[in-house]
């Protein structure tokens, strides 16, 4: 009889048990009292389309968390913003963004050529000789993908010039520069790569057993699939099974096998949960295949848009139960909150309380804020 025969079945983990051991890693269930680039490096980046959601997102998980605390990291180079997992902007420490984009670099690769429009546009064309060309441009002076585009075109005058610039963002790790990513200041994103920006090399060091050791810590438990989901990245089934001596498994209720770190924590199920705003794009609604230990399918369609925008999500005892979003026009702050479900009269207290709080670290200078809720459809 084989050890695997001789073992016990593997234990079963509710969709509350799932729930809880997230929000505990996401540090959702408290606040903590760490630093922004602690906080950076332990969930693994924040995705960061936009400017202003990473800083929601440290707020909602840090105790005491400033605006000036995230700007500053950025002014100073310490973090950055750079096309990461699933081909996301991330914002990351500077050296995770060394270390991570080397993992993902195929991916990017494949992807890029794999595009419907990027990939027949450059067809036959001399990739290292344009990916030459275009470190030298962006690294003469940083550029948006716009003069990017048309210098390279110049060059290559019978291709698309958005697919060249485009091509370059895929085999080049180009890192957006300030003031692209500060509270409060606009202005084009311009970009240079990550070794001028830096000063320092790309640190090929780090191994796709680091990268899925990190994201459990992050995320888990969770299966092969919901790292693939995360990462971008492919075959982590054999990463895993090679990680099997080292780590513990589980079973979630639909008997699929959940692998997890041996001394992560996993809190009890019944573990109150505060409400919580997640900012837009918040990896906890998409960084797992399956994702209802934290938003239902139901409610994962209804958010689902064409160009793949997630809205900020409203937590309540844990799960996803409306969206969020924050107007502000002529000294007013407005902070529009839509449940997707009827709230009890102490959950809607929660949330008024919370997004108060909300209301006070985005819109302080304003001379009025109001908190709405709209009618449920």
């Amino acid at each position: 009889m084989t050890p695997r025969t001789r073992s016990r079945p593997a234990r079963v983990l509710t969709q509350r048990a799932l729930n809880r051991a997230l929000l505990e890693r996401q540090w959702l269930l408290r606040r903590a009292k760490r630093s922004a680039p602690e906080a950076i490096e332990h969930l693994v980046g924040l995705q960061a389309q936009s400017p202003n959601p990473p800083y929601y997102g440290l707020w909602t998980r840090l105790e005491g968390f400033r605006q000036e605390e995230l700007a500053t990291l950025l002014l100073e180079r310490q973090v950055v913003r750079i096309v990461l997992m699933r081909g996301t902007i991330h914002l990351v420490t500077a050296d995770d963004a060394r270390r991570l984009r080397p993992l993902v670099q195929p991916m990017m690769e494949r992807t890029l050529l794999a595009h419907a429009t990027y990939g027949r546009s450059i067809a036959g064309l001399d990739l290292d000789a344009l990916v030459a060309a275009g470190r030298a441009l962006v690294e003469e002076e940083p550029r948006t993908m716009t003069e990017l585009g048309a210098l390279l075109a110049e060059r290559w005058p019978d291709r698309d010039p958005n697919s060249l610039a485009q091509t370059l963002r895929g085999f080049a790790p180009l890192v957006q520069v300030p003031p692209r990513g500060i509270w409060g200041v606009g202005g084009q994103t311009r970009c240079t790569t990550l070794e001028s920006w830096l000063g320092r090399p790309l640190d090929s060091s780090m191994s796709l057993e680091d990268l899925v050791l990190r994201y459990l810590a992050a995320f888990g438990p969770a299966t092969a699939q919901d790292v693939q989901t995360w990462s971008g990245l492919t075959r982590l089934s054999e990463t895993l099974e090679g990680l099997r001596p080292r780590l513990r498994t589980f079973r979630d209720e639909q008997g699929r096998e959940l692998f997890d770190l041996p001394d992560a924590p996993r809190p009890d199920p019944d573990t109150p949960a505060p409400v919580r705003f997640l900012p837009e794009f918040d990896n906890v609604l998409v960084s797992h295949d399956d994702r209802t230990r934290v938003i239902s399918d139901e409610d994962r369609k209804r958010i689902a848009t064409r160009n793949g925008m997630v809205p900020g999500g409203l937590l309540v005892d844990g799960f996803f139960r409306g969206v969020w979003k924050l107007r502000q026009s002529r000294g007013t702050a407005t902070l529009l909150i839509e449940p997707y479900k009827r709230l009890s009269a102490q959950e809607r207290a929660a949330v008024e309380e919370e997004g108060k709080q909300l209301l006070d670290f985005a819109a302080a200078d304003a001379k009025a804020r109001d908190l709405q809720f709209a009618r449920l459809k």
